[in-house]
């Protein structure tokens, strides 16, 4: 029996831009419960994480923003998705900003020996409090899922890390610091930028993906992490750091589809959906119709 378990995160501590604690919604009223009914058996719609209203507050010893309200609603979004992994049902994620997948990767690796993880955005999210230019912690929850940033992020979940970097594989990526360009380097993390898109073709950087992450590292699960930022702003223009030149539409039902023909996704987020920045919905119905595709949803 095929359940999916949907659960809100409308976060938006993890950055500047206010707007993304409204994607959750967005989303769902882009039709995503309509959407996915018709490919599952079951489908819950869990409701929302409760976030609050609160205030800016900079963490003085680390210049982090919100540190210490992120590490804890990350903790009530990692409860939330290893009960529903428990329970048999795959866990979507809607975000909210990339921060929230601190909390979604703590709750789905206690679950796999080897989780693998494709990162499909157009940033690194590798940053830790000494490489940030910001102090926004949207731009750090992959260094965090690795074990490497502030103890209140990396302990989430009473454990870490929550993946191995050789276990990760970024696509889409167009815009890096300084500090994420040496730790890909240092830790030797698979990542296809938009030149080896754009050379290769993403048909053949999936099947690299697929088989990297089956074959050569053999993961017993894999967790999807897209920011919609990944897409090109034409196509997606409702997120907080548009990078232009980015993954087509067209390009990005490919790989979804491709993923649902691997079979290997096991759990899934989509983040950075910001209503306030979008054109009439678009990005959020872009999201939905990605996530058609992802989960099994065919023309003919």
């Amino acid at each position: 029996m095929k359940k999916l378990s949907i659960i809100g995160m409308p976060m938006d501590l993890g950055q500047m831009r206010r707007g993304v604690d409204m994607g959750p919604s967005a989303i769902r009223y882009a039709g995503v419960n309509e959407r996915l009914r018709g490919l599952f058996d079951e489908v819950a719609d869990l409701g929302d994480i409760a976030i609050g209203r609160p205030e800016v507050v900079v963490d003085p010893q680390s210049n982090l923003r919100n540190l210490d309200l992120i590490a804890e609603k990350s903790e009530m979004l990692a409860q939330k998705v290893d009960e529903v992994v428990a329970s048999g049902s795959f866990p979507l994620v809607l975000g909210g900003d990339h921060s929230i997948a601190i909390g979604t990767l703590a709750g789905v690796s206690k679950h796999y020996k080897n989780l693998g993880v494709i990162w499909y955005d157009a940033h690194g999210d590798l940053n830790t409090a000494e490489t940030s230019p910001t102090g926004n912690i949207h731009g750090m929850p992959l260094a965090v899922s690795l074990g490497l940033g502030h103890p209140l992020l990396t302990g989430v979940g009473g454990y870490g890390p929550k993946v191995n970097p050789e276990n990760i594989v970024i696509i889409g990526a167009r815009s890096l610091d300084e500090g994420e360009r040496v730790l890909i380097k240092e830790k030797g993390i698979k990542v296809y930028t938009m030149h080896e898109i754009d050379r290769l073709g993403m048909t053949k950087v999936m099947e690299e993906a697929i088989h990297y992450l089956r074959e050569v590292r053999g993961t017993d699960g894999v967790h999807l992490s897209l920011d919609l930022d990944g897409l090109d702003p034409h196509d997606a223009p409702g997120v907080g750091t548009p990078v232009t030149g980015g993954i087509s539409y067209r390009e990005s039902h490919l790989a979804m589809e491709m993923l649902e023909e691997s079979k290997m996704i096991t759990s899934a987020e989509f983040v950075e959906v910001n209503p306030i920045l979008d054109d009439k919905n678009k990005t959020a119905s872009v999201a939905v119709a990605l996530m058609g595709s992802l989960f099994g949803e065919k023309l003919l």
